[in-house]
């Protein structure tokens, strides 16, 4: 307890010359979302921390906003179309549909599908932008927004628990204004997404001090400075576990203000991740409440423009006051270290203080090796040179998605004349439902198992090995359904099925082991759904049932189903005649039929190449003469079983 800091307001001239305008942003439905069961982040937190604020009456010394959620346009300034697309459109209900996407785009454990996921990516990155905004216009000198700083997050990837880069965003607004940006990253985890998107570049500066060495995401070696116009322009400061807030405080201020000496920033984006605070879930550092706050405090002497988010922080009380103290410091004001009364007071139990205290964790972190990485750190940022410049040039009227300060203005107007603010009586807050997934108790393996925590499927890119114990048991079927998957059509489907009954419901396996005669139950589907092949089809494919299936762990039979759904895709000329001839013809008639046509969609396997009849190739070369070449002779037909086997699943 001897390396505690305490944050005197006086210590520093906060404030400068003149008191500073705050402008905070809040959406009250990022309380709303929610990850998976279990899972480690949780967007509550930013309820409790709003809580706390408003207990504290600082919003007497700051002004509310209420941000646009990013749009699809706005997010693409950085991320690419086809990941934003995939973001807009996946769900819990179709994600079976975009397996390949999923992998791909790595989502799966760490970064799960969740209901509303999309409006919660806009959420943060709205509030981002706009603080940037804002701060461009000179509307504020400090702008924050707890629910932003997700800095895992890459141009076509999701990562560490992030989806959309709303700090990357941010920092683009201020670069439309500002010639020199300065990010700081105070997060127990590196700052990857963020060093990642500016390392080529003089004109934003990154500095990360965070854990180094087997932890996620292994990037931030103190020899990463970056590379071409770049170079030296990424610090990375590699600590070890269980640093205090004297450590910390001899490291950061030294070389926080070396950075301001050489590079001169314009403006400033600090990320306030409150995972290196002390008893973090995730963390393993030892950072008090004021330590983590002094931070914040110094950054703020400089009296530079300044955005300021959040990030991790997987204990959520600790999470809360910590964030409501810093929006304190930030303010200005003296905060009571008692606890008001709130809705969520029970949370902070047993002390109820504004208060997060460190504890005796050894330090591993020698006085000898922080001594000579921050010297490393100053030599570098000595090797910059003059501070970077940009070509004079016009600046965009207004930001990107933004308003005119006109439009603005108007706004504000509509909003004091006909939008007043609504008081919440105590009736409609009784009625106020958390989600079942937000309490402290949901923290507990056994209120997870008992709420049904479900496998995730995409690339392991294992951010923690949080739950580890009730993952392996999730686990466990895991080798069955790799050999299911990638099994040979010669075994039995009712054995498949049952491999696999723990990746698909029971409709599917269902579907899966169905007999021949399901055949003729599909005609009539398919006039039920004359529009239903035109959505995506190669990602997924839909039963007999109007269910979502796996198109790889799928039997032989399962082809017909296939055949159904891609037809109307043909001209429409001879669909007529064959709507009618299924009618008339028996059943082997109609398979001769599907097996001509499947050439179009996807490969056969080597088992119903031999029911086929001889004259069923030529009216396949009549149907589709462009791909007359990929219908070959029966013995060349194994190939393709070949290519099936390969395909991902998971």
């Amino acid at each position: 307890m001897g390396d505690d800091i305490r944050v005197e307001l006086g210590s520093v001239a906060l404030n400068g010359s003149s008191p500073k305008k705050v402008a905070y942003f809040y959406d009250s439905d990022i309380g709303n979302y929610a990850y998976v069961t279990g899972h480690p982040m949780k967007p509550h937190r930013i309820r409790l921390a709003h809580s706390l604020i408003m207990q504290y009456n600082l919003y007497q010394k700051m002004e509310i906003y209420r941000a646009k959620p990013a749009t699809r346009g706005e997010m693409t300034q950085f991320h690419t179309d086809d990941y934003i697309d995939f973001l807009q459109k996946v769900t819990p209900d179709n994600m079976d549909s975009f397996m390949r996407e999923q992998g791909k785009y790595n989502v799966g454990d760490d970064c799960p599908v969740f209901d509303g996921l999309f409006e919660f990516c806009g959420i943060s990155a709205g509030g981002s932008m706009e603080g940037a905004a804002r701060l461009n216009r000179q509307k504020c000198d400090i702008a924050i927004n707890w629910a932003g700083g997700l800095h895992h997050a890459k141009k076509c990837e999701a990562s560490g628990f992030c989806y959309v880069n709303d700090i990357v965003l941010g920092i683009l607004e201020l670069l439309r204004f500002k010639k020199r940006v300065l990010y700081i990253d105070i997060d127990v985890h590196h700052g990857d997404g963020v060093e990642e998107a500016f390392y080529t570049t003089d004109r934003v500066m990154t500095v990360s001090f965070h854990k180094y060495g087997e932890y996620f995401p292994g990037t931030g070696e103190l020899r990463d400075t970056g590379i071409g116009q770049g170079k030296n322009y990424a610090v990375n400061f590699p600590l070890r576990d269980g640093i205090t807030d004297v450590s910390y405080k001899s490291i950061f201020q030294p070389v926080i203000e070396n950075v301001m000496k050489y590079y001169q920033p314009e403006a400033v984006v600090l990320q306030c991740g409150g995972d290196s605070l002390s008893g973090d879930r995730l963390g393993c550092f030892n950072l008090s409440m004021d330590g983590h706050a002094n931070c914040v405090n110094y950054v703020k002497s400089f009296n530079l423009p300044t955005l300021v988010l959040g990030g991790g922080g997987y204990t959520m009380r600790n999470v809360a006051r910590t964030w409501a103290f810093e929006t304190g410091v930030l303010v200005g004001k003296e905060m009571d270290r008692t606890l008001p009364y709130n809705e969520y007071y029970e949370y902070y139990a047993p002390d109820f203080e504004l208060n997060v205290r460190s504890s005796n964790m050894e330090n591993s972190n020698s006085r000898e090796y922080l001594e000579k990485i921050t010297a490393s750190v100053i030599d570098n940022l000595r090797q910059t040179g003059p501070a970077p410049s940009v070509q004079l040039q016009d600046v965009p009227r207004k930001p990107f998605g933004g308003m005119t300060d006109e439009e603005e203005a108007e706004l504000d107007d509509l909003d004091e004349d006909e939008n007043k603010d609504v008081r919440m009586t105590e009736h409609r807050w009784d009625k106020h439902v958390e989600h079942d997934n937000e309490f402290e108790a949901s923290d507990d393996d056994e209120m997870a198992q008992a709420h049904g925590a479900t496998r995730q499927n995409g690339n392991k890119r294992t951010f923690t090995d949080y739950r580890k114990g009730e993952m392996e048991v999730d686990n466990a079927d895991a080798p069955p359904a790799k050999v299911t998957n990638g099994a040979s059509a010669d075994e039995p489907a009712e054995e498949q099925a049952g491999e696999d009954a723990h990746d698909v419901n029971d409709d599917t396996i269902d579907d899966i082991s169905a007999p021949a005669p399901a055949e003729k139950e599909a005609p009539p589907k398919e006039s039920e759904k004359p529009d239903e092949p035109a959505k995506e089809p190669e990602a997924s494919k839909v039963d007999g049932d109007g269910d979502v299936g796996m198109e790889d762990s799928a039997a032989p039979e399962e082809t017909t189903i296939k055949k159904e759904e891609v037809e109307p895709e043909a001209p429409a000329e001879p669909s007529a005649p064959t709507e009618k001839a299924s009618k008339d013809e028996p059943v082997a008639q109609e398979a001769a039929e599907s097996a001509t046509k499947e050439p179009t969609t996807e490969p056969k396997s080597t088992d119903d190449a031999s029911d086929k009849p001889a004259a069923a190739p030529e009216k396949a070369q009549s149907e589709q003469p462009d791909d007359a070449m990929d219908v070959d002779t029966e013995k060349d037909k194994p190939e393709p079983p070949v290519e099936k086997s390969k395909s991902p699943v998971n």
